[in-house]
């Protein structure tokens, strides 16, 4: 246990602040994530800066990077492979794929790596450990925000050149869509981060294993062009329904049902609790381990 020792006025001296582990693995120590909101700004600042700091076209590539994708994914899957799209344009219906994978791979894979990435500073330096992963989260919410820009405005553009695109009811779910990714991303990143203080292989098999994971959620394809006995394999997938509702809601194509989209939050719910005891637990003693 560290503290910081005063005197009073009177002359008696007494503990202005006492850091000590926390007692309760469930505890996410809200109120003192509060009290270093201006280091979470601060980092959330530090990553956004950083991410276009010393390049020619700067934030310029938050547009470029999921452009080329689309691009790509265009020609290969649909013109090449001929991959159905459900009668959405192409383009239309890869980046809207995209750009909710995109967040979710983003604090995944970062989340994934904070023990190891931030290891010197945690040894030096105390404020909540929550503070790294929860200024991954946010940082990537702002890469999201100018990413769906991109995304509505080719939204606008398909819609005047007459294409079948509808918005539905279902765009009053999006901010729960995105928080879905955002506590999926950070508790399995918190998981992944926690089990890397000992093995690190496993930082290594985090970047296929993304990717792979992409080809199991219906960002290239919709779950309506899937074999039919891989249909409920796919929609076990907790990342699925949430692709699907989001596309459902933009572009008036996907696949809802309740009872999977119900199953994806529940399993939501259990990987950010476990990721938030894992990460209580390790982060008491990986200093000694990283």
């Amino acid at each position: 246990m560290n503290a910081i020792k005063k005197t009073t006025a009177t002359g008696e001296e007494g503990w202005s602040l006492v850091i000590e582990p926390s007692r309760s693995l469930f505890s996410l120590r809200l109120k003192e994530v509060w009290r270093y909101r201006d280091l979470l700004l601060l980092l959330v600042r530090r990553d956004f800066v950083a991410f276009y700091k010393q390049t020619i076209l700067g934030p310029l590539w938050f547009f470029i990077q999921p452009l080329f994708t689309t691009i790509i994914y265009t020609f290969v899957f649909g013109n090449l492979a001929s991959i159905s799209t459900d009668g959405v344009p192409g383009p239309l219906f890869y980046l809207a794929g995209i750009t909710l994978w995109n967040y979710f791979a983003e604090c995944f894979t970062k989340t994934s790596t904070v023990f190891k990435d931030n290891a010197a500073i945690f040894g030096k330096v105390y404020f909540p450990r929550l503070i790294m992963p929860l200024s991954i989260v946010c940082s990537n919410l702002v890469r999201l925000a100018v990413q769906m820009l991109l995304f509505i405005i080719a939204l606008l553009y398909f819609n005047v050149n007459h294409a079948d695109i509808q918005l539905t009811a279902f765009i009053f779910l999006v901010p729960l869509l995105i928080v879905q990714m955002a506590l999926l991303g950070l508790g399995a990143g918190m998981i992944i981060s926690a089990l890397t203080t000992k093995y690190r292989d496993l930082s290594f098999v985090v970047t296929f294993g993304v990717q792979l994971l992409m080809y199991a959620t219906t960002v290239i394809y919709p779950l309506s062009a899937a074999p039919q006995k891989y249909k409920r394999l796919l929609e076990l997938n907790p990342l699925t329904p949430v692709i699907e509702t989001f596309r459902l809601a933009f572009l008036g194509r996907g696949t809802f049902n309740l009872q999977y989209y119900a199953l994806s939050i529940a399993v939501t719910l259990i990987v950010t609790v476990a990721g938030v005891i894992i990460f209580n637990r390790v982060e008491r003693d990986f200093i000694d381990t990283v």
